[in-house]
C-alpha cells in the first residue's frame, strides 16, 4: 500500500504545485511582458500533472512511458519560464521556492522513467 499512498501523495503534490503557479501568475503585474510568460507558465506547469494523471488510462506500457516523458518535458519548460520570471521580478524567494518544488517533482518523474525503462541504477 506504500506505493498507492506515494502515488496519491504525488498526484496531490502536482495539483498543489499547479495551483501555486496559477496563484503566483495572478500576482504578476498586468503588463504585456508577463502576459505570454504567465500563459506559458500555467500551460506548462499544469501539463505536468495532467500527463501523469492521463498516463493511468494508457493502452500500453510504451504509451504510459510516453506520458511520463511529456510530463518531464513540461517540467523542463516550466523551469525555463520560472527562470525568465525570476529575472524580471524582485520576488526571487517565491520563484526559488517554486523552482525547488519543480526540481523535486522532475526528479521523481525522471526516476520513475528510469524504473519504467528498466534502467534504474541500484544503490
Amino acid at each position: 500500500m506504500i506505493d498507492k499512498k506515494f502515488k496519491d501523495n504525488f498526484k496531490n503534490r502536482l495539483v498543489k504545485f499547479s495551483l501555486e503557479i496559477i496563484n503566483f501568475c495572478d500576482t504578476l503585474e498586468n503588463k504585456r511582458k508577463f502576459w505570454i510568460i504567465s500563459d506559458q507558465l500555467i500551460r506548462a506547469s499544469t501539463s505536468i500533472g495532467a500527463n501523469i494523471i492521463e498516463a493511468k488510462s494508457s493502452s500500453s506500457r510504451k504509451d504510459y512511458i510516453k506520458f511520463f516523458q511529456i510530463a518531464l518535458k513540461s517540467a523542463n519548460e516550466t523551469e525555463y519560464w520560472l527562470i525568465l520570471v525570476r529575472e524580471l521580478i524582485s520576488d526571487e524567494e517565491k520563484v526559488n521556492h517554486l523552482l525547488t518544488e519543480l526540481n523535486e517533482i522532475a526528479c521523481i518523474i525522471g526516476s520513475s522513467l528510469l524504473t519504467l525503462k528498466g534502467k534504474k541504477i541500484k544503490d
